[in-house]
Order: C-alpha cells, then sequence, then structure tokens
C-alpha cells in the first residue's frame, strides 16, 4: 500500500506524466459524450430487443465502445481501422515491400506503413456502414431514410469512426498506452453499471451457485491472465571483455527476456475484428433481394451461428494472430545483430546467424504456450454459455480478457515512466 501511496505521489508531482494522464482522461471524454449522441429515427423498444437476440451486434459493440447500444455516430467504433491494420500487417507476409516498409526503415517507415492503414480504413468504414444502416434499416430499427438522410447518415457514422482511430493515435502519441486498446476498455467499462444493475434487477436465488461460479471462473482468469502477462524466459547473454585506453569494458552478464505473450490483448482484438466482419457481410447479404445473394447470406449467418464452428474458428484466429503478430513485431535476426554489434553473445552460441535460430526457437516454444493460453481464454466463456445457456457469459469472458491486459499495460508503461524519472 506504501508503495502504491508513493507511486501516486510521484504521478501528482511529475508534469509530464500528470499531463499525459489527463491527456488521456480527457479523450476518453470526449468519447464517452460522442457515444451518447444518436443517428435521427432510432427506434429504441426494436434496437433493445434487436441487441437481446443477436450476439454480432453484442461482440460488435464491444469495439464500439457501447456507441453501438444506442445508435451513436461513434457506432461503428475503431472496428474499421483495426480491420485494416489487420489487412496490412497480413500484406507483409505476401509483399516484401511492405515487409521491408514495416521492419527494416525504421521510424519512418513506420509511419507511411500507419498511413496506408489510415487510408484503407476509410473504404471499410464505408462498406461497413453502408451494410449496417441496411440491416438496421431492414429490420425497422431506423425509419426509412430517403437517399439524401442515408448518405447524410452513412458519411457521419464514417466520420465518427475515422475521429475515434484520430483520437486513439493521439492518446498514443501524447498519452499513454495504446490509444486503441484503451478506447475499447473504455467502452467495455462504462457497461458495467448497467449490466451490474440489469444483474440486480434479474437476480434469481435459484442461480446463486451458478453465479458463485462465474466469480470464481473470472478470478481465476484474472490471475491466470496476469501470471501469462508477466511470466518471461531469461537469455542468458554475456558481454565480452574491451580493453579502451585504460579502461576496460564488458565482462559482465545478464539475461535477454522474452515474454510469454509477446502480443498482449492484440490477437484477441484482430481474432474479434475478423470475425465480425463475415457476419456483417453475410447479415447484409440475407437482406438482399437477390435469391441466390440471400441463400448465400443465410447460410454463411446460420454456419457462423453454430456454437461449435464460432467457437474453432474463434480458437483457431486466437491461435494464429498471437504467432503472426509476435513474429511481425519481435525480429529474432535484429536482436541478433544488435548483439553482435555490442559485442554480447549467448553462452554456448555462436553469434550471428545461429543466435537468431536459437532465440527463434525459444520464440516459437514459448509463444506456443501464450497462444494456447490465449485460445483457451477466449472460447472458455463460448464453452460455459454452452453449459449454462447464459449468453451474457460469452460476451463478459472476451470483455474481462481486453480489460485485464489493457490494465497491466497500462501499469506496466506507467511503472516505466516513473522508473525513467527516478533514474
Amino acid at each position: 500500500m506504501d508503495a502504491f501511496l508513493a507511486k501516486l505521489s510521484l504521478v501528482a508531482k511529475d508534469r509530464s506524466l500528470r499531463n499525459k494522464i489527463l491527456f488521456v482522461l480527457g479523450a476518453l471524454v470526449v468519447f464517452r459524450v460522442l457515444a451518447t449522441i444518436p443517428v435521427p429515427g432510432v427506434d429504441a423498444a426494436r434496437l433493445a430487443n434487436f441487441f437481446s437476440n443477436n450476439q454480432l451486434v453484442g461482440l460488435l459493440n464491444i469495439f464500439s465502445g457501447g456507441g453501438l447500444s444506442n445508435l451513436s455516430i461513434v457506432m461503428l467504433g475503431v472496428g474499421p481501422y483495426i480491420t485494416a491494420s489487420i489487412i496490412m500487417q497480413l500484406s507483409t507476409m505476401l509483399s516484401a515491400r511492405l515487409k521491408r516498409l514495416y521492419t527494416e526503415e525504421g521510424e519512418a517507415g513506420r509511419q507511411k506503413f500507419g498511413q496506408y492503414s489510415r487510408i484503407l480504413t476509410v473504404p471499410l468504414a464505408l462498406i461497413q456502414g453502408l451494410s449496417f444502416l441496411v440491416l438496421l434499416e431492414r429490420q425497422g430499427i431506423i425509419g426509412a431514410l430517403t437517399p439524401f438522410d442515408f448518405a447524410i447518415n452513412l458519411i457521419v457514422i464514417t466520420a465518427g469512426s475515422l475521429f475515434l482511430m484520430w483520437l486513439g493515435e493521439l492518446v498514443t502519441e501524447f498519452g499513454i498506452g495504446n490509444g486503441v486498446s484503451i478506447i475499447i476498455f473504455a467502452g467495455i467499462v462504462s457497461r458495467l453499471p448497467t449490466d451490474f444493475a440489469q444483474l440486480i434487477y434479474s437476480f434469481d436465488k435459484s442461480q446463486i451457485p451458478l453465479y458463485v461460479g462465474f466469480v470464481a471462473v473470472a478470478l481465476i482468469i484474472i490471475a491466470a491472465v496476469v501470471m501469462v502477462t508477466e511470466a518471461e524466459r531469461p537469455i542468458p547473454v554475456t558481454y565480452a571483455k574491451r580493453v579502451r585506453g585504460a579502461k576496460m569494458y564488458g565482462g559482465i552478464s545478464t539475461y535477454l527476456p522474452l515474454r510469454v505473450n509477446q502480443a498482449g490483448v492484440i490477437p484477441i482484438i484482430f481474432a474479434l475484428s475478423f470475425l465480425l466482419f463475415p457476419q456483417m457481410i453475410f447479415g447484409f447479404l440475407s437482406q438482399v433481394g437477390n435469391s441466390i445473394m440471400n441463400t448465400i447470406g443465410t447460410v454463411g449467418t446460420s454456419v457462423l451461428a453454430n456454437q461449435w464452428v464460432y467457437g474453432g474458428i474463434y480458437f483457431v484466429l486466437v491461435f494464429f494472430f498471437t504467432y503472426f503478430y509476435t513474429a511481425v513485431t519481435f525480429d529474432p535476426d535484429s536482436i541478433a545483430d544488435n548483439l553482435q554489434k555490442n559485442g554480447a553473445f549467448i553462452p554456448g552460441v555462436r553469434p550471428g546467424d545461429s543466435t537468431s535460430l536459437h532465440i527463434s526457437r525459444i520464440l516459437v516454444r514459448i509463444t506456443f504456450v501464450g497462444a494456447l493460453f490465449l485460445a483457451l481464454v477466449a472460447i472458455l466463456p463460448l464453452i460455459m454459455q454452452g453449459v449454462t445457456g447464459i449468453t451474457t457469459l460469452a460476451l463478459g469472458g472476451t470483455a474481462l480478457l481486453i480489460v485485464v491486459s489493457v490494465v497491466l499495460d497500462l501499469i506496466r508503461k506507467i511503472d516505466a515512466q516513473i522508473s525513467m524519472r527516478e533514474y
């Protein structure tokens, strides 16, 4: 407790760190205000009924930060930007030029890569906005729109998604933590009072053992997420002795820490976004008048509605994106090259390619543990839903995983800022 109070005191006294935290809080206030402004002509009763019977929009509501639950002007949230980022990072596996731009050309290359993702976000937001407006209009949730009104609504919600993308990047640059993850986190947390009130309202004494079991599982998941997120595999590193002038440098031993879960919560966000987009397309096609398109949409929606199919795809996507994101963000060749340039080596391993291969082998093994854990935790709520029949558990588990991971990341980055200022 004393250490916690000491850190709070340091945060309060450090002007730069305090301003970063205040900037994040200010950005979240702006986001929550926008999430309460609905598009015109919403039928609240039909909207509530639509949400209660559709898991797709419940998951999409996570990405919109709660903005979808009242069809706000930011109803798309950061979903289009996340989808664009996935497409761009997948493209690095297909295009040598994009891979070189992202991994070898430094900060300037990454900025240009990020600009491509922002440009791609615009058509994706338009497509998702168009699909959603047509779907909601056919469901009677939004009244019949004239072509002009339809175009205005589409432009407004597309602009809202682009604004959240910009706001998230501002938080990343001028605040603390990943801005997109923090926006999703804020949306999840903002729903807690409403969900808690609904739980009290629908409280059933006969379900007390189920509630206790769910709380116990949630606490176990939180502890496991913290343990796996903080777990490291140290690789011993020794610096060779070097004489410069009258002084001797090096000769010390340290270690290279490799995290079991290098990717954090990003694979979960990627997997959900990847699952949501085809569901939106199938939902749109199922409402189209053309019989062939209608059949494709209906069959696709029914396949993804199957709990086993959905859970299996979700598991595979989380597992894949954990490996993929780790491979994109962590380059063993670069680590091996830097160690060699600084006169360091791993005992028993030759410098250069052998060191890179050694690090890669260790990374593949420990990432398997992290990927398997994330994938199991991701589908655990779906298993609980199948056992208990309570659909809200599927949303709660995913939200819990995102919240815990984002909080851990924030704490770690605030600690890093405090440590830097102490030194």
